[in-house]
């Protein structure tokens, strides 16, 4: 199942992982289930909307307790971006507004936190410590995100390798970004301090493939513990990749688990394209004190009367057009290595993270845009340029394309090191972008609002000889006791679905077969055609089963009104059932209709009843699918069809 999966996101590229030295480490994050929040008794899961709180905050860099600042927090403090939180009273309280002390560390999470440990052979501390990590990007209103170590070492096993584990925190849950302004940024609170587990494995990890097996190993182990959200946002991979010769790279967000191979092998193709961009900078003998010294040029006057809808629109508003010319740098800056992997995809990142300017222009792309082959002489004879060098352009107010420019120069002189090590965030696509500068050691420094919380001994005793099973015994307790195949209760335990699949049994009593089928094969089927699921919930099930019970609908109704639902999900189960004219018909209409399509086909009725059938049933269908089961139509069908014959 895991390389069926694989493969189906996968257009390999022919990568011997070895020979470069390919080495990839995991931070798996995962929501727990908790009633309350990490540091205060805020519910994860509110059961109604509060008043509505809104804010602002200015966030700063500060120095640790060293004397060093993160440059990260450099980076983010640079921005100055007014940031607005908004929340209400039913979701966060004033420790998520920073104007009140956490309280005691949530015991809950620690269990389960814990539990998840033991489960993947790691050592307990003996008293956790919480820490303050910063981050002023405003995803935390202090400035900092709290987190702590709860164990140590452990492994998981995949395909017979141990792959260990360095670490396993218990952290709270950031701010979810609502919406980016020119200057400002909305964040919404209600996320704020959900517990969060975090698992950090050894970079031992040699290929997109195993990557891939160790995230799935370890999503099974903590969706074991049975206290582990579900749904979109809950979960987080980050990813630390490296190759020889370039550079250790931080690529945060990555959603999705089959995303994961994708994203390494594009991170790969990056890095290699970056390493051989070096290369060809050095035979051209490009060097850093040329790339430095070229001046940056006002090209406004070129662009007066240009074509270009973009350019034309900032000159009309006031700003200046300029211009850095980069040394023998022609044909490199749009050389692409793979689906947005290119040298000015590189710059443009690197604009957009450290200022507002949305863009740029370079000579690769030129003539293009609506610029002009005169245009683009006239830019080269301005700036001096041979047909050796490139331009890049920005057309914005003078301070911040100059600034822009500057961005790029350094992101030029970078080229020529080959692959700078940075913070990358990841695109659903599996491309990345420039994110920040990796951050130091000075970012953790110790919480002094809550004293070390102690571990017992025969706490960890208990919780150890009261671990859950694992879930390939739940596979297992699942095909004896209800007699399905390994494969689909893989499914069920894949896409989450066992508890529920356990509830609608247990509640209403139908077939087992049929509620998994349709708890897994109508689900994959919709999220196929792009259909978001992550609409559907667990009542929209259970009411569509229960009414399925008592035949106000039939089975085969399950993926219309589970599309449907998805596209209208405040709607109900009979709603849907209205809306798509699937009412349950009178058999007695049925038994009529059957009647009448026998005399039809009379003939084939008399020589080949098994045709009779099939045509039969072709014809009902179309008036009756989802309107009736299937299967018992058939029976009707068979018994009429082989009855006119005795």
């Amino acid at each position: 199942m895991v390389k069926e999966a694989y493969h189906k996101v996968m257009n390999c590229m022919e990568i011997d992982y070895k020979k470069i030295g390919l080495k990839v480490g995991l931070e798996i994050h995962r929501q727990l289930d908790t009633k309350h929040k990490l540091f205060c008794n805020c519910p994860t899961e509110p059961k109604e909307e509060g008043r509505e709180i809104i804010f602002t905050r200015w966030l700063r860099e500060a120095q640790s307790e060293l004397g060093e600042v993160d440059p990260a927090a450099i980076f983010e403090a640079k921005k100055k971006k007014k940031i607005v939180y908004h929340g209400d009273d039913k979701s966060i309280c004033l420790v998520e507004m920073d104007e009140e002390p956490p309280h005691d560390l949530n015991k809950e999470a620690i269990e389960i936190a814990l539990s998840a440990s033991l489960l993947m052979n790691s050592n307990p501390v003996d008293e956790i410590h919480v820490m303050r990590k910063i981050v002023i990007d405003g995803s935390n209103t202090t400035g900092f995100q709290r987190t702590c170590i709860i164990a140590l070492g452990g492994w998981v096993e995949v395909a017979g390798k141990k792959i260990p584990i360095q670490t396993i925190c218990l952290e709270e849950d950031a701010a979810k970004i609502l919406e980016q302004r020119k200057g400002e940024v909305h964040y919404d609170l209600r996320r704020l301090g959900i517990p969060m587990i975090e698992v950090s494995t050894a970079p031992v990890i040699e290929s997109p493939m195993e990557a891939y097996e160790v995230a799935y190993a370890i999503g099974r182990l903590l969706r074991a513990t049975g206290k582990v959200k579900r749904g979109i946002g809950t979960v987080r991979q980050d990813l630390n990749i490296s190759i020889r010769d370039g550079a250790l790279i931080e690529i945060k967000g990555v959603q999705e688990l089959d995303l994961i191979p994708k994203v390494i092998e594009l991170e790969v193709a990056r890095q290699l394209h970056l390493l051989k961009i070096k290369d060809e900078l050095l035979k051209r003998n490009v060097t850093a004190e040329e790339i430095h010294s070229q001046p940056i040029v006002d090209v406004t006057e070129i662009f007066v009367n240009t074509s270009s809808k973009i350019l034309k629109k900032k000159i009309s508003e006031g700003c200046k057009v300029l211009a850095l010319k980069l040394p023998r740098f022609s044909g490199l800056i749009g050389l692409e290595a793979a689906p947005g992997v290119r040298l000015g995809a590189e710059f443009s990142g690197r604009v957009r993270a450290w200022t507002d300017v949305e863009g740029i222009f370079h000579t690769d792309e030129l003539p293009g845009h609506g610029i002009t082959v005169e245009e683009v002489s006239s830019l080269y004879q301005k700036v001096n340029a041979s047909n050796l060098d490139a331009i890049v352009i920005v057309a914005e107010e003078e301070y911040r394309a100059r600034e822009a420019l500057e961005y790029v120069r350094e992101r030029a002189i970078e080229a020529l090191h080959g692959v700078p090590s940075e913070t990358r965030a990841a695109k659903p696509d599996g491309t990345t972008v420039y994110m920040r500068p990796r951050p130091g050691a000075a970012r953790m420094y110790p919480e002094t609002d809550l004293p070390p919380y102690p571990v017992r001994k025969e706490y960890i005793e208990w919780l150890r000889k009261n671990l859950p099973p694992t879930l390939e015994e739940v596979a297992r307790r699942l095909v004896e006791k209800y007699n399905l195949s390994k494969q689909i209760v893989d499914e069920l335990i894949d896409m989450e679905k066992v508890e529920l699949f356990e509830k609608i049994i247990n509640e209403i009593g139908l077939q087992p077969t049929i509620i998994a089928s349709i708890l897994t094969e109508h689900v994959k089927s919709l999220k196929r055609e792009g259909v978001k699921i992550e609409e559907l919930k667990d009542e929209h099930f259970i009411e569509f089963f229960r009414l399925l019970s008592k035949g106000v609908v039939a089975k085969e109704a399950a993926y219309d009104v589970l599309r449907w639902l998805s596209e209208n999900p405040t709607k109900n189960i009979l709603e849907a059932i209205e809306a798509l004219g699937l009412r349950p018909v009178q058999m007695g209409e049925i038994e009529e209709k059957i009647v009448q399509l026998i005399e039809l086909n009379r003939e084939v009725v008399l020589k080949n009843p098994g045709k009779a059938v099939s045509i039969i049933m072709g014809e009902l269908m179309k008036e009756y699918r989802g309107k009736i089961d299937g299967a018992k139509l058939y029976q009707m069908v068979s018994s009429k069809v082989y009855g006119q014959r005795t």
